[in-house]
């Protein structure tokens, strides 16, 4: 194989992992595990647990695009992905996954922690399969119950370092639980066309637009409201307190917007852009007032 060749399989091995998406799970990972101690975090739990969790992403990953190869082959947002375009086969995706996901759990179990592990493959069996083979396709409520397995990153690097689940780590799994449907639904909106091609019960597909907008709006203010529970139970002080006000106001305006303008086809794409924005800021601001304040 010449080393192009060599080059462009590599690339193909990494589009399957979503490296986008994992590096976002990564990132609040990474910050519940500084979150979980006053000092600094060990770092074996630091560099094993952040290898280990994003080993399991990248094996989730690389399931749901197997289990989802023929839709993903219909839709223009998923077409140019490694198996619709015939750049690698089911086999070679079952067995790079099934090498990431068996690494992760060796790697959690042996130079983590046995609760970490069992977390990890909770939410990989979670996303990769009970999403992405039934939830998906049975209910128009998939993003809202599956969103369980992609809320639990910070919960798991908490574990990894206190190799226990405290209410604090609880509460940064609500504020992702509660940020993935308007995330999320944003999105199906302005791909419901691809969505209702494969029959995929989107809410958007399935209850219109309209009503969408107004489950987005609802959704973000029960974010809003739970962004408020660290500094409401001293978790964190007033630099996380400002910062998730401010940005929660322009996430409700954003879905206001929405509601307003129906008719702006670009404010969905917009918004989906600034809530992952938003959910990286709101993060950095819990590390930095840990820290600095």
């Amino acid at each position: 194989m010449s080393q192009t060749a060599s080059s462009l399989k590599f690339n193909d091995y990494l589009e399957l992992c979503k490296p986008k998406v994992v590096a976002l799970i990564l990132f609040t990972a990474v910050i519940g595990m500084f979150l979980a101690t006053p000092g600094m975090v060990p770092l074996d739990a630091l560099v094993f647990g952040t290898v280990g969790i994003g080993l399991a992403a990248s094996s989730a990953a690389a399931i749901n695009q197997l289990l989802d190869q023929r839709f993903d082959a219909k839709m223009a947002r998923t077409q140019g992905r490694p198996l619709p375009q015939g750049h690698v086969n089911s086999r070679e995706v079952l067995i790079f996954a099934g090498i990431l996901g068996a690494l992760s759990m060796a790697i959690l179990v042996w130079l983590v922690n046995p609760l970490t592990a069992v977390l990890t493959f909770f939410s990989l069996v979670g996303y990769a399969v009970i999403y992405t083979v039934w939830l998906k396709h049975a209910t128009p409520q998939n993003i809202v119950i599956g969103g369980a397995a992609g809320a639990a990153p910070p919960l798991l690097g908490w574990a990894a370092v206190t190799g226990e689940v405290g209410p604090e780590a609880l509460i940064l799994f609500l504020i992702i639980f509660a940020w993935t449907p308007p995330h999320f639904w944003a999105l199906a909106i302005a791909r419901k066309e691809d969505y209702a091609k494969v029959d995929i019960p989107m809410l958007p597909v399935t209850h219109g637009s309209g009503y969408t907008r107004w489950q987005i709006l609802f959704y973000t203010v029960i974010l809003v409201i739970i962004t408020l529970l660290p500094w409401l139970i001293q978790m964190s002080g007033w630099l996380y307190l400002v910062t998730a006000v401010i940005t929660g106001a322009i996430f409700l305006g954003y879905a206001i917007a929405m509601m307003l303008k129906p008719d702006d086809t670009k404010l969905p794409m917009k918004t989906f852009g600034y809530s992952i924005i938003y959910l990286m800021v709101l993060f950095a601001a819990l590390l930095l007032d840990h820290y600095l304040i």
